[in-house]
């Protein structure tokens, strides 16, 4: 796995419950939004891993509501735990990226 690879997925629990923070999404809009942000290598198969552990951390529940286009979708909604976590990761980041940009600058 390329280190390029290894940092989204470190960030991508977190990238995952800002969109959730924003609003409610179902699993192929987060795939969606995902890729509006240029994160085009996630699949659905890497986002429903991801979203089963943030359900296990009880970070985000899950409802199933109705479509109008087919059948029940399982939306997803980030819970006080998951806003906590996210605002933690977001101070951790606030944290290293500066030294990290110093450290590459010269690259």
């Amino acid at each position: 796995m390329s280190i390029r690879t290894q940092m989204r997925k470190g960030f991508l629990d977190a990238c995952i419950l800002s969109i959730i923070q924003s609003q409610p999404v179902y699993g192929y809009e987060l795939s969606k939004k995902l890729n509006e942000y240029n994160f085009t290598e996630v699949s659905e198969g890497t986002i429903y891993p991801i979203l089963l552990r943030l359900l296990n951390k009880e970070f985000i529940y899950s409802e199933f509501k109705v479509s109008e286009q087919g059948p029940k979708r399982k939306y997803y909604y980030i819970t006080d735990k998951g806003r906590e976590e996210l605002k933690l990761v977001i101070q951790e980041w606030d944290k290293i990226k500066k030294p990290i940009q110093d450290l590459l600058k010269d690259v």
